[in-house]
C-alpha cells in the first residue's frame, strides 16, 4: 500500500479523500509544529509529503526519501521548500491557489477598517479604563471615501481587495509587472503606477505581492521616508517583503500613521517593539484562517496525492 505523510493536522475532509483511495495515511498530530528530527524519520519510506507552509522541506528531508513522488503544500506561497532541488529529482511540489482569495481578502478590507477607525485601539481602552463619555474631539479616526489605496501586486487577491475596497468610494491605484487588461482595470477603477508613485501617494498601502528574491525588502527605509505620514500599511502576503526593523523605525518616528500585520519577517516572532505601539494591529496569520478556505485547500492537497497515485500529474505544479 502506498503511503502518504501529512506533518501537521489537517481538515478531515482530506483524511477523509485519502483514505477512501486506499492510501495509508501517517498525519503527525504531535504538539506544535513537527521538528526537523521527526520530519527526517517519518518521511522515511512515504509516497507522498502533504505539509503546510509552516514547515520546512529541504534537501535533507528530500533525499531521506528516495522514494518520493508528490510534495504538496497545504498553502498558495511554496517558499517553505526547496522546490528546485525537487525538480532535480523529478519531485512535483504543488500549492493551493485561488482558494484563499475570498477570506484573505475580507481580512485586509477588515485591517483597513479596523485600522483607520482604531477599532482594536478602542476595544483596548474599553478593557481598561474605559471613558467618560462622547466628545467632539475623542478618539477620531479617518474614513475610507476619498482616501487612495494603493494595492502592492495585483493578483486574485489584489483584484478581489481592490474589488472590496472601490465599493468604499477609494481611489484604486496598483503596481505590479503586468498591467492588467483594459476590462479588468476599467471595472476595478484601478489605474497603474510605478512603485514609487505607489508608495508617495497611497493613504493605505497593502501588499499582494508573493515573496521572491525580488521581493525581499521590497519596502525598507527610503519607501517608508516617501510616504504620507498620515499613511497606513496593511501586510496580509509574506513578511519578508517588509524590512520589518525599517518599519519599525518609521513608526515610532511617526513618519507613518499605523500598520496592520498578518505575517512577520521571523513568523512566529513577532518584535516587541510593535507589541509597544498603539497605533499597530498584530493578526497570527489568520488571511485565510477560513473554515471555507481551509476545507477546499485540504481537498486540493489530497486530490493531487491521489491523482499521482492513479498515474495522473497534480494540479497546481509549482515547478514544473
Amino acid at each position: 500500500m502506498t503511503s502518504v505523510l501529512v506533518t501537521a493536522p489537517i481538515p478531515q475532509a482530506a483524511l477523509n479523500i485519502l483514505r477512501q483511495a486506499n492510501l495509508d495515511v501517517d498525519c503527525y498530530n504531535g504538539h506544535g509544529l513537527i521538528t526537523k528530527a521527526e520530519l527526517l524519520k517519518r518521511v522515511v519510506g512515504k509516497d507522498y509529503l502533504i505539509t503546510p507552509l509552516s514547515t520546512q522541506v529541504d534537501r535533507d528531508i528530500i533525499d531521506a526519501d528516495p522514494q518520493l513522488k508528490l510534495i504538496a503544500n497545504y498553502g498558495a506561497g511554496f517558499n517553505n521548500i526547496d522546490a528546485d532541488y525537487a525538480r532535480s529529482r523529478q519531485i512535483p511540489v504543488t500549492n493551493t491557489p485561488k482558494v484563499s482569495t475570498v477570506s484573505t481578502a475580507e481580512v485586509t478590507a477588515g485591517l483597513i477598517i479596523a485600522l483607520t477607525h482604531r477599532l482594536v485601539e478602542g476595544d483596548r481602552l474599553m478593557r481598561d479604563q474605559g471613558f467618560d463619555g462622547w466628545s467632539p474631539l475623542f478618539f477620531l479616526g479617518h474614513e475610507l471615501a476619498g482616501k487612495t489605496l494603493g494595492i502592492l501586486g495585483m493578483g486574485q487577491i489584489g483584484q478581489a481587495v481592490a474589488k472590496r475596497l472601490a465599493a468604499f468610494d477609494m481611489k484604486i491605484i496598483y503596481t505590479q509587472r503586468h498591467p492588467l487588461d483594459a476590462t479588468t482595470a476599467q471595472a476595478l477603477h484601478a489605474q497603474q503606477v510605478p512603485l514609487t508613485d505607489l508608495v508617495a501617494q497611497s493613504d493605505i498601502l497593502t501588499i499582494h505581492c508573493p515573496f521572491t528574491p525580488e521581493t525581499h525588502h521590497l519596502l525598507g527605509a527610503a519607501e517608508f521616508k516617501t510616504m504620507k505620514d498620515s499613511a497606513y500599511l496593511i501586510n496580509a502576503a509574506r513578511g519578508p517583503i517588509i524590512d520589518e526593523a525599517a518599519l519599525l523605525t518609521a513608526l515610532q518616528q511617526g513618519q507613518l500613521a499605523g500598520a496592520a500585520l498578518d505575517v512577520y519577517e521571523a513568523e512566529p516572532h513577532v518584535d516587541a517593539g510593535f507589541k509597544a505601539l498603539d497605533n499597530v494591529i498584530l493578526t497570527p496569520h489568520v488571511g485565510n484562517a477560513t473554515v471555507e478556505a481551509r476545507d477546499a485547500m485540504a481537498t486540493i492537497v489530497a486530490k493531487n496525492a491521489v491523482r499521482v497515485d492513479q498515474g495522473q500529474a497534480p494540479l497546481y505544479i509549482v515547478n514544473p
